[in-house]
């Protein structure tokens, strides 16, 4: 069964934050799917690292050559249900093309980002926990 993937998970992998290990150890064997808006979150979050001075050029180059090592499946959007989740749920369209996902083959989503952690069990959609706070 696959598992939705999304931006922040992988930044962390790439980053080698202290989720690391975990978040391999939840996926490892397993097929992970995101939207084909990752790839562009992927270098949005190395723009906003610029602005924080938290990575240099070299190393967000050297993070997106990691990236897409990753082997990731991008299956279609369902766009007409995106928009349903973003108008239902008052979330941006980013974040529901992930919910969306794992909706549409009903398969768990692995994120670190709380809220939408909240928001995915409250859809029903299982979520697969690798951080230490509770949901």
């Amino acid at each position: 069964m696959p598992i939705v993937t999304d931006t922040s998970v992988i930044i962390a992998v790439i980053l080698n934050e202290p989720t690391k290990s975990r978040i391999i150890e939840e996926t490892k064997g397993q097929e992970l799917i995101a939207p084909d808006s990752l790839k562009w979150e992927i270098g949005n979050a190395f723009s906003a690292m610029f602005k924080r001075n938290k990575v240099s050029f070299e190393q967000a180059i050297a993070g997106f050559k990691i990236f897409k090592q990753i082997p990731i499946r991008y299956p279609d959007t369902d766009f007409n249900n995106v928009l349903k989740i973003s108008h239902e749920h008052n979330i941006y369209a980013y974040d529901a093309y992930f919910l969306s996902l794992a909706q549409k083959h009903k398969c768990p989503f692995i994120t670190l980002d709380i809220p939408l952690q909240k928001l995915a069990l409250i859809m029903g959609i299982k979520v697969v926990e690798v951080n230490n706070d509770d949901i």
